[in-house]
């Protein structure tokens, strides 16, 4: 079984920057994409970023371009969004997602949830105006 867990969320204050991380457990059976999602309260989840396996090519949602920055280390089974300038309305609970048994990333399934197959809890991301 494939486990995402994330860590790094908390409370800041508007243009404080934060640092989400998940580690990845379980057989992955080798190459897998990796993904972040949010959904704040009474909203549907939705993409924020994602990185294939080699780390060469990631995709950004266009609210969070420019502020938030994904990477990946597969020595160490992690992937980190990296959230700068953050603003009140970026507060929502991220969740981490793994797609292991579908298609290659690409940009035209990268925002689409059934492109990933595990997720995690979800880390809270309080930001106050």
């Amino acid at each position: 079984q494939v486990r995402p867990v994330e860590s790094g969320g908390g409370l800041v204050q508007a243009g404080a920057s934060l640092r989400l991380t998940c580690v990845v457990s379980g057989r992955t059976g080798g190459r897998y994409s990796m993904g972040w999602f949010r959904q704040a309260p009474g909203k549907e989840r939705e993409f924020i970023s994602a990185v294939t396996w080699s780390g060469d090519n990631v995709y950004y949602a266009e609210s969070v371009k420019g502020r938030f920055t994904i990477s990946r280390d597969n020595t160490e089974n992690t992937v980190h969004l990296q959230m700068n300038s953050l603003k009140p309305e970026d507060t929502a609970v991220y969740y981490c997602a793994v797609g292991v048994y579908g298609p290659a990333l690409t940009e035209d399934n990268a925002a689409q949830a059934r492109t990933y197959d595990y997720w995690g809890q979800g880390t809270q991301v309080s930001v106050s105006s």
